[in-house]
């Protein structure tokens, strides 16, 4: 099966290369998308010097928008998703996100942070279904049929799918990676704002199989 990895990325020029480095040093991936979701720093320069495809968005649509974009964009049939703000990203953890889907017959795989930053740790173990390291298989995708409105109510609402259509999915621990949170990224206030606006659209996520 092909492998398509699409890594949607706000305004994320500091570490948007050296997550693309890492899924380049994974053998399985036979193709990589960044999607720059509106930015407006350098994130879709950075990305072209790494030499993969970058689709520009003109506006911020949110995740689930770049997604839609890099989906739409791609050939795989299983899709490995990558936050574009990761710190400590390994080709190790990305092969044990993509061996449940590849080698043993998972439907979707969700990654799980350990041992990197007690925050991102415990978020992550107190609600593994927000994590936005996946592998999966395209149809998932393709069946969530309103990507864009969800943002980053996204992920939930792939596992929601997932569960309520009784599919196989294996959570992966990945040691020692984390991520910048927002309140790094914007500053204590607006990190809140982002922070919350995050959660609303969880929220709007967790109500789509209802």
């Amino acid at each position: 099966m092909r492998v398509s990895a699409i890594i949607p990325a706000y305004n994320e020029e500091k570490t948007i290369c050296q997550v693309v480095n890492s899924v380049k040093n994974t053998r399985r991936i036979g193709e990589i998308i960044v999607v720059s979701d509106g930015s407006i720093d350098n994130t879709a320069i950075n990305a072209r010097k790494c030499n993969v495809n970058v689709i520009e968005l003109k506006e911020n649509g949110g995740k689930g928008a770049a997604i839609k974009a890099g989906l739409e964009a791609c050939s795989g049939d299983v899709i490995l998703l990558l936050d574009a703000d990761l710190v400590g990203l390994l080709d190790s953890h990305i092969e044990d996100l993509l061996s449940p889907v590849l080698d043993h017959d998972y439907d979707m795989s969700i990654g799980v942070f350990t041992k990197g930053r007690l925050a991102t740790d415990l978020a992550h173990r107190i609600s593994p279904y927000l994590s936005g390291q996946r592998a999966l298989k395209r149809s998932i995708l393709e069946s969530i049929s309103s990507l864009p409105e969800y943002g980053y109510g996204l992920e939930i609402a792939m596992t929601l799918y997932a569960y309520e259509n009784k599919l196989r999915v294996k959570h992966v621990e990945l040691s020692n990676l984390t991520h910048i949170m927002k309140e790094e990224k914007y500053g204590f206030y607006k990190g809140m704002i982002e922070r919350f606006k995050m959660y609303r659209q969880v929220l709007k996520g967790a109500r789509y199989l209802k």
